[in-house]
């Protein structure tokens, strides 16, 4: 998918969004995170670091560069643990001396079917989990965390990945991987859930935003019509998927061979993992079901009665 803005920040650099708000993109250009994982800096004096990014000794130089002489870094927050977002929480911490803040662990806020996937042995995709991950306090739906001149409000928001949060900031949210500008939200089970990211969705929508701060690429500024969307593009899809399974019992990979008909051989797995979420997520409302028990190779027909 091509990136419809001329997004092109300078790497390594922290650049003003407005007062009290800097962005750091890392070095770690890819198809999965754009131009590289925003991290940003929240406050004027003690700061917030939200999602230091990856494992990275580049990074982590500019973030502790960015700090000025009356500055310093009192938290820092991660929405979710995928390996371009988590890994360098701990080394930060080690560093600065603030404590890590997150919603929880690799398989915190997992949905059951997800879970039964994962016993299935299904394993995560996409960006990579960081299994390793393990905050220092936990952050529940709806708990607020103060600073020195800011306030966030955490909004449990799963189906990027189960423990996938957004930060409210007044009328700003950051909205990490559930709203982008650049690319819709990639969902692959076991991790993703569309069930839970289509409420997620609802839950966003129902609040005025003025902007959203994503974790890749730039800022959002037509928050409803960008949520709107994103509801409009997975319904398109699953009304692909349903067609699909009228001429019969079908894989998630054979069906996404013919949905995704013009992508490029080398995403058809997360395009395959894209179609499982929303079979699990159509088994869900009865409008599918598996032939046997389920799992990522279950052939999936449409709902009989």
């Amino acid at each position: 998918m091509l990136p419809p803005d001329d997004f092109d920040p300078a790497i390594g650099i922290a650049e003003e969004l407005e007062p009290g708000l800097r962005r750091i993109v890392a070095p770690n250009p890819s198809p999965m995170t754009y131009r590289g994982t925003n991290t940003y800096l929240l406050g004027t004096r003690g700061l917030a670091v939200i999602d230091p990014g990856p494992a990275s000794d580049s990074h982590l130089r500019a973030i502790l560069d960015a700090v000025g002489p009356d500055q310093r870094i009192t938290h820092i927050i991660v929405t979710h643990t995928h390996l371009d977002h988590s890994p360098l929480a701990r080394p930060l911490a080690n560093a600065c001396g603030a404590q890590i803040h997150a919603f929880g662990d690799a398989t915190a806020g997992r949905s059951p079917v997800m879970q039964t996937l994962a016993e299935s042995g299904l394993m995560g995709g996409g960006e990579g989990i960081d299994g390793a991950f393990s905050p220092d306090h936990l952050l529940a739906d709806g708990a607020v965390v103060q600073g020195d001149g800011w306030q966030l409000e955490a909004l449990h928001t799963p189906g990027h990945i189960g423990n996938h949060l957004s930060l409210a900031w007044g009328d700003a949210c950051f909205t990490a991987d559930h709203v982008m500008g650049w690319a819709s939200s990639l969902v692959s089970p076991p991790d993703g859930d569309l069930t839970d990211f289509m409420a997620s969705c609802a839950k966003l929508a129902s609040r005025e935003w003025r902007v959203f701060y994503p974790g890749h690429g730039a800022p959002v500024t037509e928050t409803a019509a960008r949520l709107a969307w994103l509801v409009s593009h997975r319904t398109s899809r699953e009304a692909a998927i349903l067609q699909a399974l009228e001429a019969g019992p079908a894989t998630a990979h054979n069906i996404a061979r013919q949905v995704y008909a013009e992508t490029p051989a080398a995403l058809l797995g997360a395009a395959t993992r894209n179609v499982l979420a929303h079979l699990v997520d159509l088994t869900g409302k009865s409008r599918v079901e598996p032939l046997g028990p389920l799992h990522a190779e279950a052939e999936f027909q449409r709902a009989v009665g």
